[in-house]
């Protein structure tokens, strides 16, 4: 992938990705499907300006669930991949900062 943007889809803001945060300095974001950790590496240190430590990538299964309206139908949320990002102690990322 040439365009490192396209690697991160989205942050994943959640309580434990809150406490993974403050706590362990982890982000946690989606990113495509053919990223590999070095990609997601040189990705987030271009784009946020930060030093990374590590980075553990865990592919998320598709689920199934049924539909509200009808119990009957079933619908399907898709796979995606998300990778854990460790940042040294002296670095953050502001979006996951919230408001100040």
């Amino acid at each position: 992938m040439e365009d490192l943007h396209k690697i991160l889809r989205r942050p994943i803001i959640t309580e434990k990705s809150n406490y993974q945060n403050a706590k362990l300095h982890q982000y946690v974001f989606e990113v495509a499907s053919e990223a590999n950790k070095e990609l997601i590496k040189a990705a987030v240190e271009t784009i946020f300006d930060v030093s990374v430590l590590q980075v553990k990538v865990i592919n998320m299964p598709a689920k199934r669930s049924r539909s509200l309206r009808t119990r009957k139908r079933t619908m399907r949320r898709s796979a995606y991949k998300k990778a854990i990002v460790t940042l040294s102690s002296g670095d953050t990322i502001a979006v996951f900062e919230g408001v100040k």
